[in-house]
Parts: C-alpha cells; structure tokens; sequence
C-alpha cells in the first residue's frame, strides 16, 4: 500500500517524520466494526494521510490500526499517547514506570519498535480525569523517563498533551515534537499555549477541533456565523472550522476522527478551503464560549 496522493493540506514536519497537515485521529475506530474501521484506515492512506493518532487506552484501535495497515507503508507516522490506562473505566497512569509500560504495550499491540512520537497526556485540569494521590507526577521526572525511551529508539518524539503554556516552556529543554491541547473556534482558552508554539515553530495538534466530544461543548457546526460562511463557500460548517485551525498556523496538524467514509473524504477536502482574510476576520471575531 503506497501513499500516492498529494499530502491533505500540503506538509509539516513532526518529529523525524513529513507528515500531511490533515492526518486522521483513531480514538472513535472501535464503535464501529471491525470491517468499516479496516476500510476507513486504508482509504485514509491511499488518501495521502501518513499522520495516525492513536492510544493503548482507546481500546482496539491499536489492534485494527495493525488489522488494516501492517505491513506499515513508507513514511506513516503512528503517534500514541501515555498519561492513563483503560481498566473497567479509564484512569490515569502517570508515574514515570507506567509511561514506560505503556510505550511498551503501544509498541506490542502496533507491532513496530519505535512510535513516531508518544505524547504525554497530563491530567493536571479538565477535559478529562483528573491525577490525585501518587498520580500527581512532576513533569521533570515524566520527560526524563521519555527521554530515556527515546535515547533506547522505542519513540521518535516526545509530545506533551493537555498542558499551559508554563509547563511548555519547562519541558522546551527536552525538545518538544508537538503540543495536544483541547482547542477550536469555540474554545480558545489554551491559545497561551499556541503562541509558545508558534514562538518555537512546534506543531499544534487541537483536540476537539469541532467542539463536540463532550456534551457540555458547544458545536462549532452550529454557530451562526460558521454557518453563513460556510454557505457562502459551499462548504460544510465542519470544513469551515478545519480550514480556520489550518490557516491559522502553518505548522497546525489536524487529526480529526471518523467511522464514516464520507466524513473523511470531508475532511481532507477542509485543506484545500481557502479563507481569505476578511473572512478570517469574521471567524477570529466570534466570542468563544
């Protein structure tokens, strides 16, 4: 299986990795079957899309991940994420010998010897559990177990997830591949956090990028304005709210998720929305929630 189209969104680099600014995020990959999930995965790369976002913790994603995909194709870059564990309910699992473990289960279940990058999903604040008791875990102590991992080259990068902008700039000394953070039209509250990237050229990879994985969320598919011009360029609202994370940081890699065929096809269509400027201008003008 060879990536033969032109890469969604044009190109970044991450980590050691040229990966397409439109990638493809597993985390809803086992609601649906394991036959859809196996088509979605493979469209994707025959698509262009060589950036996978994925987890021990989302359950089969690794396994249909593997099911679809290996042998591996040239370039694809599988980027996992350590910090919790999925036992009879998801918990965290902080402390540096757990990263460890868990790297080590992603590296198992993925069947590969390295990982692209690994990020460290912190659970200092919401969305999501919350660290308490021995999970609460310095940073400094977390990032020197990773880079342990990466000087032996089981990950390619270390990624930070769920962070403010001062444990970024404490963690820069380690090298930085990428930085998760909940953020989109909606909600912007982590865009601290977006400006230390932009300062140090470090990918920004917004996790709910529409506003919808949890129910308190707002949608940004539903604000009137994303609607209008959405309307106006005869795209969906969806597109409209892709195109303005991309367009505002050219090293902003997107990973949204999807069970649908259509849905994807969608999404990777988002990289070729242009917004001009006044445009944006409207977009950057709604008050987040």
């Amino acid at each position: 299986m060879t990536t033969t189209h032109n890469a969604p969104g044009g190109t970044a680099r991450l980590a050691a990795h040229q990966v397409a600014r439109v990638g493809f995020g597993a985390m809803q990959l086992p609601a649906t079957t394991r036959e859809n999930a196996i088509a979605v995965l493979r469209h994707a790369v025959d698509q262009g899309v060589n950036h996978i976002d994925t987890a021990e913790f989302y359950g089969e994603a690794n396994a249909l991940i593997r099911a679809a995909l290996h042998p591996y194709p040239d370039g694809l870059a599988l980027v996992s994420k350590v910090g919790a564990v999925h036992e009879r309910e998801l918990v965290t699992a902080q402390r540096p010998e757990q990263l460890r473990a868990t790297v080590e289960a992603n590296l198992a279940s993925l069947d590969v010897e390295s990982l692209a990058v690994v990020n460290l999903r912190r659970a200092d604040f919401p969305p999501g559990i919350i660290a308490e008791g021995d999970q609460v875990v310095d940073l400094d102590s977390q990032l020197a177990e990773l880079t342990a991992l990466r000087d032996e080259g089981k990950i390619g990068g270390i990624g930070l997830s769920n962070v403010d902008a001062d444990q970024l700039r404490s963690a820069l000394p380690a090298g930085i591949a990428c930085v998760q953070n909940a953020y989109n039209l909606l909600d912007r509250a982590t865009e601290p956090v977006l400006d230390v990237c932009r300062e140090h050229d470090i990918p920004w990879v917004p996790f709910i990028p529409l506003g919808s994985a949890f129910p308190q969320l707002p949608k940004t598919t539903e604000h009137p304005a994303v609607i209008a011009v959405a309307n106006q360029l005869n795209a969906t609202p969806a597109q409209v709210s892709l195109a303005w994370l991309l367009t505002g940081y050219a090293n902003t890699l997107l990973i949204p998720g999807t069970t649908n065929p259509l849905h994807l096809d969608e999404n990777l269509a988002a990289a070729n929305l242009h917004l001009d400027p006044p445009t944006m201008a409207t977009l950057d003008d709604i008050t987040p929630a």
